[in-house]
């Protein structure tokens, strides 16, 4: 027995001595390749940076705010885009307690006894995850998180966080738990521009953080956390739930009592507003573009279509992230944005569909005019948007209203036909006077007249808009090749459903914006050259350095002659199609009307060589408007326009389509009944 008691001993001491051999073996491993691979000369620097970050800054350094301006084409002050850190920023001492308790209770339980790093804190936070089944606690300390959003980037690298931890360590150094509180709480975002916990305050309830109730008070708490899984006006009901979190926490910390927490728990939260708009939907299409632009800087490449809802989803969240981040960045980054819009432009746009739709008074239970319109204006010359409108004026109601022109999706009825049934078919051998048939379809569509007109020219029917010629021409070229132009041009929302035959007379699953139906006639306009339209023609920095300049080269979409035909046939429509009445005399002209079934939507997109204009008109809930069609509102809306904004212009022709019968020219010889070809 003592001989087997003396055998286990020493197997055991061999094995711990093995052990111990093993893991000698890879510490030295491990040392060896962070040496040998460069990381120990990283780091050094890394902590070296952090040092003189740190060294060279002062409390002014979290004071500063840079303020954006955006300009619009004449150099004419937009919009201007600042945090107002100097405005709100509130010393230590005015904070409130409950604010200071929350804070210090939900992102950071050891601030007061660690020195920048919480190695406890990383564990627990750890531990919470797997208990409660989702992020309730931060690894990051605040020092870290100041390190972070003063000094950093929100870039996820092992890099980025080694150096966040020097700072952090290196702020603990130089300024007391108080100092790095204060500066936490007036620099870290708390979404929609709100930098700081005053400015978060008076952003969302219109008052001095000093008057918020306990409720209130938390409720701001619960955003910084992630900004915008917690943005009140997006998702309330998510900060409202972190909020309830936080004061349990609270409660079990005995920093409130049972009656404060039953109280601030059982406070409806409502939020308020006091943006003093000037350009609504101007800057909102600004803020959205140049947004984009900084998503560029980042090497982010966007994307409309997905191989399945897997690969979309996980786009999606990738891109919501970076577009926070970089939209937060417009408020401190001290930028200087110049756009192409024209605010004469858009003032007259607004004008235009304001007076049109007068007449519609009805509002819904927020103040919102329930008949809507929404408009784009492309110049030709440069692919870039003149004037955008979103929506009726809203003077009594305070804050951005929705930006229809290009964050709604509708139906576009026939005046997608030119861009996925007619341009393809002209590519494929049709041509303006090829011979079709209007006939009724078996489980077809109807025209929009209930009539039938027999033979006719393809041109006929585009003027005439009959929906029988679309459907059968789609069915020849296939919905999967006429929506493949949709997808070259980038519309955001199309759907797998959509490679379907009443796709041709404007059946969508999720439809289309008045921003994507301008892009797409633009298009033929420019010969079949697709250009993105963005309203960044640059953005430098606040001493002028160049950042980000736009690249509008167009990528071949329709071949030029199928274009040059279209513009043709379009302008048939307007002399003496579903369009008539609404020529611009002596200024050449092309267009297309389109209506939905029961009058929902009505649409007219139409272009001269100088500028492309969409106009959409519908109720915000989809519903039939007496009287609506893309030839009424609409039209009138863009004739109003369009006479306006080519005042004093020299006309210009289109230029005229080969004639593609002239064989001898070398052209392709076609003929009345000729099929289209297969395939692109």
């Amino acid at each position: 027995m003592k001989k087997r008691r003396k055998k286990t001993r020493s197997q055991k001491i061999w094995g711990f001595l093995k052990f111990q051999m093993i893991l000698m073996l890879l510490v030295v491993a491990a040392v060896a390749y962070y040496y040998a691979g460069g990381y120990a000369a990283k780091v050094s620097a890394m902590k070296t940076e952090a040092v003189s970050l740190v060294s060279h800054s002062s409390k002014d350094t979290f004071r500063k705010n840079q303020t954006s301006i955006a300009y619009d084409v004449n150099g004419t002050t937009l919009s201007v885009l600042k945090g107002e850190k100097d405005v709100y920023y509130i010393e230590y001492e005015d904070i409130p307690v409950y604010i200071k308790q929350a804070i210090i209770s939900t992102e950071d339980k050891r601030f007061y006894k660690h020195k920048g790093i919480d190695y406890r804190g990383i564990m627990r936070a750890i531990i919470a995850m797997i208990q409660d089944g989702e992020v309730t606690q931060g690894g990051s300390t605040i020092t870290q998180q100041l390190a972070r959003t003063v000094f950093l980037s929100n870039e996820k690298t092992w890099e980025r966080k080694i150096e966040e931890m020097y700072i952090a360590v290196e702020l603990e150094k130089k300024y007391t738990k108080e100092d790095i509180l204060e500066f936490y709480l007036n620099n870290v975002y708390f979404a929609n521009g709100y930098y700081g916990i005053e400015a978060a305050a008076q952003g969302y309830f219109g008052t001095d953080v000093s008057h918020l109730s306990l409720s209130q008070m938390i409720y701001l708490c619960a955003i910084p956390n992630n900004p915008t899984l917690y943005n009140p006006l997006t998702n309330s009901d998510k900060t409202e739930a972190r909020r309830d979190r936080i004061l349990k926490s609270m409660l079990e910390d005995k920093v409130i009592s049972e009656n404060s927490y039953e109280t601030a728990k059982a406070e409806k939260i409502e939020t308020v507003q006091k943006d003093e708009i000037k350009n609504n939907y101007a800057e909102t299409f600004t803020y959205y573009c140049a947004t984009r632009a900084l998503m560029e800087l980042e090497g982010f490449e966007f994307q409309t279509v997905f191989s399945d809802d897997a690969e979309k989803e996980a786009y999606d969240r990738e891109y919501q992230t970076l577009y926070d981040e970089c939209n937060a960045k417009l408020f401190t980054g001290g930028y200087r944005i110049y756009t192409s819009l024209d605010l004469e432009a858009q003032s007259r746009l607004q004008a235009s569909i304001d007076y049109i739709l007068g007449g519609f008074d009805e509002k819904n239970d927020e103040g919102i005019y329930t008949l809507q319109g929404a408009s784009v204006c492309i110049d030709n010359t440069t692919g870039m948007v003149r004037a955008i409108v979103g929506g009726r004026s809203q003077d009594d109601v305070e804050g951005y209203t929705l930006n229809r022109a290009f964050q709604s999706f509708r139906q576009p009825g026939s005046a997608i036909k030119p861009l996925i049934v007619y341009t393809p078919a002209l590519e494929r051998g049709y041509t303006p006077d090829t011979i079709v048939v209007d006939e009724p379809i078996e489980n077809g569509p109807v025209n929009g007249d209930g009539t039938y007109s027999g033979a006719m020219t393809l041109r006929q029917a585009v003027a005439l808009s009959k929906n029988t010629i679309a459907w059968k021409i789609f069915e020849e070229i296939t919905p999967e090749v006429g929506i493949s132009y949709l997808e070259s041009m980038q519309f955001s929302n199309l759907d797998a459903n959509d490679k379907r035959l009443p796709a041709s007379v404007g059946g969508f699953t999720n439809g289309v914006s008045a921003l994507e139906m301008a892009k797409g006639y633009a298009t033929i306009k420019n010969d079949g050259g697709y250009r993105n339209p963005t309203c960044i023609i640059k953005i430098t920095d606040a001493d002028g350095q160049v950042l980000y300049q736009a690249d509008q080269t167009a990528s071949v979409v329709y071949k030029e002659n199928a274009c040059r035909q279209m513009t043709d046939m379009l302008q048939t429509v307007i002399t003496s199609g579903t369009g008539r009445g609404y020529s611009l005399g002596n200024m050449p002209c092309a267009g297309k009307t389109g209506t939905t079934n029961d009058n929902k939507d009505g649409w007219f997109v139409g272009y001269t060589p100088y500028y492309t204009t969409s106009v959409w008109v519908g109720y915000d809930i989809p519903k039939e408007v007496p009287g609506l069609g893309g030839g009424t509102y609409p039209g009138k809306i863009w004739y109003s326009f369009m006479s306006w904004l080519h005042e004093g212009l020299e006309p210009i022709d289109f230029v005229h389509p080969l004639d593609q019968t002239l064989t001898d020219l070398g052209q392709t010889d076609t003929t009345e009944n000729a099929l289209p070809e297969t395939g692109e």
